[in-house]
């Protein structure tokens, strides 16, 4: 009876915006929902009802990681190698191809240097995650960081509606599309979220590439430390995605646990899109105001360029 006391008291002293934003979340995990619609309603909670819970970013980036392990257990680790392969060179040339673009448009749009850094490595690498992990290193102050989370998290939210859009009318196949979006979107909930949308073969695809391309951030954290001469803390590996890795060998090698699979994976669709709505809720009104003209027609460049430069290689040559 204590327990039930105390949980109805918990309940009665949520506010009605606090209520109201349950709601929502719990709605997301319903089959009514999708990774765009989602994404846009925690968009609508930042205005409405902004602010009604702390930590969202916090518990949306765990949740991301949960997420994506689970959905390694919907995957067939000889494939995943394979795909990887496929996709190395690519991913290799865009990342260095984007920090030198990022380098030279830095220069041209006469941004600071940090924000042009954290940036461009949003763009190269994992969005948040890489400016997350370049930041100490660069010695970043508050303000750069805001303005490169901002940029990348606006493109993000774009990138996340427009992408399967394009993708079928360019007509691209499941592989192509996976690969695209593993190249071409910033952030691992957006690469998925929009792969996610266009199928699952487009969304093992993806989720593969762009967690290989995740890994980038380790070198990339020691170029920078060399060329700003500083000894900050380096990125240290990306545990989630050895986790990821276990659940394909997990699901490859066991297939006993065929049912638990399915399971598993279909929770992991559904955590994605409640992801996506806290990433959305977790948007600060206050970095979008500090994001200047100049920086988003950077980042916005910068973005078109590898988007564009992508997709007709993908077309091409895949």
């Amino acid at each position: 009876m204590e327990i039930n006391k105390n949980f109805f008291q918990n309940i009665t002293a949520l506010n009605a915006k606090q209520i109201t934003f349950i709601i929502i979340a719990i709605f997301t995990l319903s089959p009514f929902s999708s990774p765009a619609l989602s994404l846009f309603l925690g968009i609508l909670s930042t205005f409405l009802i902004p602010k009604v819970f702390n930590n969202l970013n916090k518990i949306s980036k765990y949740l991301l990681q949960i997420s994506v392990v689970g959905l390694g257990f919907g995957m067939n680790i000889n494939n995943a190698i394979k795909v990887s392969q496929d996709g190395f060179w690519l991913t290799f040339i865009f990342i260095f191809g984007t920090l030198a673009l990022g380098l030279i448009f830095g220069k041209i749009f006469k941004l600071q240097d940090k924000t042009a850094t954290l940036i461009t490595s949003g763009t190269a690498i994992c969005g948040g995650s890489a400016i997350a992990a370049v930041s100490p290193v660069i010695e970043a102050e508050n303000e750069d960081i805001s303005v490169a989370m901002g940029i990348v998290f606006l493109l993000n939210s774009i990138a996340l509606l427009i992408f399967p859009i394009l993708g079928h009318y360019f007509g691209l196949s499941q592989y192509q599309f996976g690969l695209w979006s593993a190249i071409a979107i910033h952030d691992t909930s957006s690469v998925v979220g929009a792969a996610q949308s266009y199928g699952s073969d487009a969304l093992k695809i993806a989720t593969t590439i762009k967690l290989a391309r995740a890994l980038w951030i380790i070198p990339l954290t020691v170029l920078f430390a060399f060329l700003y001469k500083k000894k900050g803390k380096l990125s240290s590996f990306p545990k989630f995605i050895l986790f990821f890795i276990v659940a394909m060998a997990v699901n490859t090698y066991f297939p006993i646990i065929e049912p638990l699979s399915v399971v598993l994976v279909s929770l992991a669709k559904n955590g994605l899109n409640l992801t996506l709505f806290l990433i959305g809720a977790g948007l600060s009104l206050e970095n979008i105001r500090k994001v200047g003209f100049r920086s988003i027609l950077f980042g916005l460049l910068l973005w078109i360029i590898i988007l564009t430069s992508s997709l007709l290689v993908v077309i091409n040559f895949y």
